[in-house]
């Protein structure tokens, strides 16, 4: 088979359907803004890369919410445990931490990627670096399709049998994931999803003082209940607002709130472990000439963060009401008015709608080109579920590309 493939965006999507496609003798260019690839992927690992997560198969697409369907028809073909003997395959061991959430044992991306490009090369795949997709595309049925790139030196024009596009979504846009090709699909007719954050923080309108006393400080082992969301965990405050991982979790339904009615008001339970009776009969206690800081650290063990937050959000005067106090600390309200930049945001939500998708991640209106990972309108939280998608995406449109092209020799 002499046919041709080009895949735009080297990112975990985009070089998963280079190696399905070059263990089929096509050849593979793989085109990519940036003056390396893999950059999100690196970014992503260097806190540890969590590749993906070790819960029961039914729970762990259960993560994607409203697009659990077609992201399980993915997921089904490359499992998270297929996705850690891929890992092996590559030299790159990986063990299961105490949260469920699976890493390599060097807790880094570095070296899984290199041994991944050098087998991709070894395969023939070649790699064309900063060379940006400015959204000239003619696709043929059965007759190709005409790109154009602009390179450091001049525009560039590549023919190729079959397209794959991962182009990202629209955070951390310095890192090449910019959302630029939003504007060239729809041009082309293609439904997009506008972009929005998602695993993201928010914004809180915080008193002076509060910013300021408490800017970067931790709130652990606290709850966070929102319409039917309830974990317990932690974040941390900024001087703008939230963010961490709990506020991440819940950062969907808080985002859309947030659309619909221009705020959220996610509710905390302070002392998870301490019922609303047992911190009545504590603070009843006399407080003599103690500070009410100091009475709080004294009875129920809340200092800090804790404690502002009720200065901030409890009205004075029920300070004195043991019952009031109580219910404020295991149902503390907090409002958030907006949610941060999408370029900060950890991942995007929203992009290439499923409905001009055929089963196939062909677009309909573009035969012969195909999307993967995260510029597909689906979204899931931190803990190894984006990855895993991202790399099951790219393999079902390489498979799909490769199915395609014998199709139409």
């Amino acid at each position: 088979m002499n046919d041709s493939v080009a895949i735009i965006g080297g990112g975990p999507a985009g070089l998963m359907a280079a190696e399905v496609l070059s263990g089929h003798g096509v050849q593979v260019d793989v085109y990519d803004s940036m003056s390396s690839l893999g950059r999100k992927f690196l970014m992503a690992g260097k806190s540890g890369l969590n590749l993906t997560h070790s819960e029961p198969f039914e729970k762990f697409v259960s993560r994607y919410g409203n697009r659990k369907n077609e992201v399980e028809k993915w997921l089904s073909d490359f499992t998270p445990d297929d996705l850690r003997e891929w890992a092996r395959g590559l030299g790159v061991e990986t063990f299961v931490g105490t949260s469920g959430r699976v890493f390599p044992k060097e807790m880094k991306a570095s070296p899984l990627l290199r041994a991944w490009l050098k087998r991709l090369g070894d395969a023939g795949v070649n790699f064309h670096l900063r060379h940006r997709w400015v959204g000239g595309i003619i696709a043929g049925d059965g007759g190709g399709s005409i790109i154009k790139f602009e390179t450091p030196e001049d525009e560039k024009t590549v023919h190729a049998d079959a397209v794959i596009l991962a182009l990202g979504g629209g955070s951390w846009a310095r890192l090449g994931s910019d959302g630029v090709w939003v504007h060239w699909l729809k041009q082309a007719g293609v439904k997009v999803e506008a972009l929005k954050p998602s695993n993201c923080g928010f914004d809180v309108t915080w008193s002076p003082h509060f910013r300021e006393r408490f800017d970067g400080q931790p709130l652990k082992s606290v709850v966070l209940s929102f319409g039917s969301f309830h974990q317990q965990g932690e974040f941390i405050v900024t001087k703008e607002g939230v963010e961490g991982s709990l506020i991440y979790a819940a950062s969907a339904p808080l985002r859309d709130e947030i659309e619909a009615n221009g705020k959220a008001v996610l509710e905390l339970d302070m002392t998870p472990d301490r019922s609303h009776e047992w911190l009545v009969e504590r603070l009843s206690k006399p407080r003599g000439s103690r500070s009410m800081s100091s009475h709080l650290e004294k009875t129920v063990g809340l200092k800090g963060v804790k404690v502002g937050l009720l200065h901030e959000f409890m009205p004075k005067e029920e300070f004195s009401n043991t019952e009031r106090l109580a219910a404020f600390i295991k149902h503390m309200p907090i409002p958030l008015i907006a949610t941060r930049p999408l370029d900060e945001a950890i991942s995007s939500a929203g992009g290439v709608m499923f409905e001009s998708l055929d089963e196939h991640l062909m677009l309909r209106e573009l035969p012969g080109i195909f999307c993967a990972g995260e510029m597909l309108d689906w979204e899931a939280p931190t803990g190894g579920y984006l990855l895993t998608a991202c790399f099951a995406s790219g393999r079902k449109a390489g498979n799909s590309a490769l199915a395609w092209l014998k199709d139409h020799q």
